[in-house]
């Protein structure tokens, strides 16, 4: 106890004693600023002393300032007036490590142009809030905890919550990608899965195959564990034959292939079938593990389901699937999943429990009550109804006020444009005087290969803020092509 060590004299007032007390304890910092102190009834027990002597102390403190008073709440330290001893005193510059200098550089958050209420913003692809069923949401809450009780707010496993487990299998087996031989582990979104795979089977300097462009998180993820990205181009289709050559060139330190087969992140692509099985064929071919981005397959506007790379992977163990709802319902809750090879899997596991023992088995009872009675399906409907109307209306509105080299994107919920020898940097510059902000290319390319590239989130944009954010956009690269022919 705090005031254990507290002994009367007989030289002086009680009062002034426990004054004396209680202030050498704030003095050395033993009782925090703003720190709430005990009722002078409570003080007065543990002291062994009459209330009116804490009373009298307690008024002696105010009076020089020490402690304040809040009616109906207590009496609380003051001791903004009082210097503190010189403190613990480390330059944590100094010790910042390697993989945290890296995180800081490749944090666009603290880089870029942040969001304003007064702006534009092209920048985000994260749903729009206001399409999400709030009150089917409320209703899963309510049902899950009526039925799990106590467990859901208790310790869970680590590698999920098991009727989400189930789910999500199920869920797999309807994308044709259903093995025996494979198992799911229910993570934090796609960053954490994304994160254990490469924790648990990359060393620093091993090299890792992918899109460019590619997903930015993605790319700052492959470096902070000191990866190596080899990149190949996806904006006219995957390039094969400069697959080949790169795998031919670093076949022995290729650790694994990553891909996101459908709305590449930044371009919008969405593979095709026959790309999907001649891109597994040659991962086959050349034993290197393919981790497969399952982004927004949900979202396919202009035909039927096409199925996952994983798909074809079911008499083998060689395709790592991450699957996530997070752009397309409740990103808040952070639920994502890993579908892999049985003894992957075991691994992972333990490297998770390791990190932070088990995703929120709360958020993962209420978001498996959801999908299972059936709401999803009509949720799917009515935001892919929502977006294609916002990406064929922004599609429209880019061919028409931009000047660009061309225009990618098969739906989803952001287009790509290239530009003519126009530096999407110094027109963001430009666009952001006039309130209009988007996501420069670079950012998003292991080279120098996107300059002159942009990409435009269309989700929490209405249609007129669409049209006139594309026409401004459209309007400074007129200018800065008027400016370079002056």
């Amino acid at each position: 106890m705090i005031f254990s060590d507290f002994r009367l004299e007989n030289n002086l007032p009680i009062y002034i004693q426990i004054k004396n007390y209680i202030c050498s304890l704030i003095e050395k910092g033993l009782i925090p600023n703003g720190s709430k102190l005990p009722s002078s009834r409570e003080l007065s027990e543990i002291l062994g002393v009459s209330r009116n002597s804490v009373i009298a102390a307690y008024e002696e403190l105010k009076s020089e300032g020490l402690l304040y008073s809040i009616k109906g709440k207590g009496s609380f330290v003051n001791a903004d007036r009082i210097t503190p001893s010189n403190g613990l005193s480390i330059d944590w510059n100094r010790l910042e490590n390697g993989f945290s200098k890296n995180a800081n550089s490749l944090d666009i958050v603290k880089t870029e142009i942040p969001w304003s209420s007064d702006l534009i913003s092209f920048k985000s692809i994260s749903p729009d809030g206001e399409l999400f069923d709030m009150s089917e949401f409320k209703k899963s809450f309510l049902s899950r905890i009526s039925i799990e009780g106590h467990k859901l707010v208790n310790y869970g496993y680590a590698q999920g919550y098991k009727p989400l487990i189930e789910y999500l299998t199920d869920y797999m087996k309807k994308k044709g990608s259903f093995s025996k031989s494979k198992s799911i582990l229910v993570t934090n979104g796609f960053t954490e899965a994304f994160d254990l795979i490469l924790s648990t089977f990359s060393e620093p300097g091993d090299t890792i195959l992918c899109e460019n462009p590619t997903h930015n998180t993605s790319i700052k993820i492959m470096k902070s564990h000191g990866l190596n990205i080899i990149g190949f181009d996806i904006e006219n289709g995957p390039d094969f034959e400069d697959i080949e050559k790169k795998i031919s060139e670093n076949s022995s330190n290729i650790k694994f292939a990553y891909i996101t087969p459908s709305y590449n992140n930044p371009t919008g692509n969405v593979m095709t079938p026959e790309s999907r099985l001649k891109f597994y064929s040659i991962m086959r071919k050349y034993s290197i593990p393919v981790i497969e981005d399952g982004f927004n397959e949900e979202l396919l506007y202009s035909s039927s389901h096409i199925f996952p790379i994983s798909s074809f992977d079911t008499s083998g163990n060689g395709v790592i699937y991450i699957g996530s709802f997070s752009k397309i319902l409740f990103p808040g809750m952070r639920i994502g999943w890993i579908y892999a090879d049985i003894n992957a899997i075991d691994k992972l596991i333990s490297v998770k429990r390791c990190r932070n023992i088990h995703t929120s088995s709360l958020d993962q009872g209420i978001l498996f009550d959801y999908l299972n009675s059936g709401r999803f399906e009509k949720y799917i409907k009515k935001i892919k109804r929502a977006y294609g109307e916002k990406f064929n209306f922004a599609r429209e509105c880019a061919d028409k006020y931009i000047k660009n080299k061309y225009i990618l994107g098969d739906g989803g919920l952001h287009l790509f444009v290239r530009l003519d020898n126009i530096d999407s940097r110094k027109l963001l510059e430009k666009c952001y005087e006039k309130k209009v902000i988007f996501m420069p290319g670079d950012l998003f390319y292991i080279d120098e290969n996107g300059r002159n590239t942009l990409r435009l989130g269309l989700s929490r944009l209405s249609i007129e803020d669409i049209e006139k954010g594309i026409k401004i956009i459209g309007e400074t690269v007129d200018e800065m092509y008027d400016e370079m022919h002056l």
